[in-house]
């Protein structure tokens, strides 16, 4: 039985989606979402979640599912999307991931062992969510303060490692040194595309998603979220998008500069996912603003995918 996984990922508001389903149609396979923010139920736009028309093309696993009120963790995601994996292979069909979040792609990657030190796991949720939102610098700062000697042995991009260490020194413990490499998964195969645009036509793209976010009624929904008892605390709402619109909706400042902010704020975070993704040396790249549309690429996309 042919146990590969197509993974295809790549920076916000490139074309995930509707690349995702194509090759799903066409290979015989489900999409398994690797994005942070779709899996929440209610979030919606901000989100930028498969439509019900796109999702009735292809079946889709971890979106829509969980609450938002609810703590979600790297260690959680990599149980339900492994779950979902094997569900597709009983099926005979091919999984396809298909997503943004970094962290998430590792927890399907590598064999990633969650489980130790004992963790608070609302913290470690938040420690992910401000890598997430934030980059990897702003958790490496938290253990520059908490434990300086950690922080000198551990880069500041290996984001698991930082949080490990930080929460042993949250909880007083002696940090141990998590240098080993990390190990691949043996559960299945991978075959890893990225895809990715000239910076301008992605800038801009991003821009123009704004923009039609807040036609859509992005504001509705964030106060509609708020109205449910959530709150800038809990760690869906620190999502790009969500964050912003609190702001805004507290009073901080007005709308036209949390619109820019959403805006400043996804493009820094597809620079961030483009430097994520890059580390993958098997990755193969295709750069759509080089094709003359997303046909031509996709050709090229399902030919490679024949030949490996």
């Amino acid at each position: 039985m042919n146990r590969n996984i197509i993974v295809i990922c790549g920076p916000t508001a490139v074309g995930k989606t509707e690349y995702a389903i194509r090759t799903a149609l066409r290979i015989g396979g489900e999409i398994v979402s690797c994005d942070s923010m779709q899996l929440y139920k209610y979030m919606d736009l901000g989100s930028a979640k498969p439509t019900v028309e796109e999702q009735s093309r292809v079946k889709h696993y971890l979106v829509d599912q969980i609450d938002p009120s609810e703590p979600f963790s790297a260690a959680r995601y990599q149980i339900l999307a492994k779950a979902a994996i094997e569900e597709i292979f009983s099926k005979g069909k091919t999984p396809v991931i298909a997503g943004g979040t970094g962290l998430y792609l590792n927890a399907l990657l590598y064999d990633m062992d969650f489980s130790a030190p004992p963790a608070d796991e609302s913290f470690r949720a938040e420690l992910y969510a401000l890598a997430e939102s934030s980059g990897a610098e702003a958790v490496f700062e938290k253990l520059k303060e908490l434990d300086p000697d950690a922080a000198s042995r551990i880069h500041p991009n290996n984001v698991k490692k930082v949080i490990r260490a930080i929460e042993a020194a949250a909880s007083g413990e002696k940090v141990r040194d998590f240098s080993k490499d990390l190990t691949p998964c043996t559960d299945y195969g991978t075959r890893l595309i990225g895809l990715t645009r000239d910076r301008q036509e992605l800038y801009e793209r991003i821009n123009r998603r704004v923009d039609l976010l807040m036609e859509a009624g992005l504001v509705d929904e964030v106060r509609g979220l708020l109205d449910r008892g959530l709150t800038e605390d809990d760690i869906s709402m620190k999502g790009i998008g969500y964050k912003e619109i609190i702001g805004y909706l507290s009073g901080r400042y007005d709308l036209d500069t949390a619109v820019d902010l959403v805006k400043k704020n996804t493009r820094h975070y597809a620079k961030r996912q483009m430097t994520w993704f890059k580390r993958y040396e098997t990755m193969k790249w295709f750069d759509i603003s080089g094709y003359d549309n997303d046909e031509a690429c996709l050709e090229e996309i399902f030919k490679w995918l024949e030949k490996n």
